[in-house]
């Protein structure tokens, strides 16, 4: 549960929220060395301010490739190649856009509480197991059974937590 709370936190870092960020470009992958490699692996990403990214790859050869792997990341981004450095402008939001956000959000958190309760039925089905064998007392497995259930509503009310405080800052001017 607590891996699919992470792995949430980590895919909304990668949500525009209308500043830069370099988070933005932690799905990018890039053709690099014979293989497809994170950008983050092959360059340094700045935010100078809040409307621009700078990515400076470590190899100058590999430019050509970054400025294709944003693009083709589908962003809505449009870098700018200068021959030793690709300046991203982050644009404002539009409303429209800002609610297609949410609703982007709002299938990654869908999926992060479709995982917290795969892990609750896996819990669940030990302790039903134990008890079906003995294991452990009637008592002992209703109260693991009820703990169980009070652990994932915690999880699932963290994930809530962390939805309406991200879908608030993308909605944010």
């Amino acid at each position: 549960m607590t891996d699919a709370l992470e792995a949430l936190r980590r895919e909304f870092a990668t949500v525009r929220t209308g500043k830069a960020s370099p988070a933005l470009l932690d799905t990018v992958r890039v053709e690099a060395y014979g293989s497809k490699m994170p950008l983050n692996q092959v360059a340094s990403i700045q935010t100078p301010d809040g409307s621009l990214l700078v990515v400076q790859p470590f190899d100058k050869s590999l430019l050509g490739e970054i400025e294709k792997g944003i693009q083709m990341a589908d962003l809505g981004l449009n870098p700018s190649n200068d021959g030793t450095l690709i300046r991203i402008p982050i644009p404002p939001l539009t409303e429209e856009r800002r609610k297609e956000f949410v609703k982007v959000l709002h299938k990654m958190a869908e999926d992060a509480r479709v995982s917290v309760r795969h892990a609750r039925k896996g819990a669940r089905d030990e302790v039903q197991q134990a008890l079906k064998d003995h294991e452990i007392g009637e008592d002992d497995g209703h109260r693991q059974l009820d703990e169980i259930d009070k652990v994932t509503h915690e999880f699932t009310d963290k994930i809530d937590e962390l939805l309406k405080r991200k879908e608030h800052e993308v909605m944010a001017i």
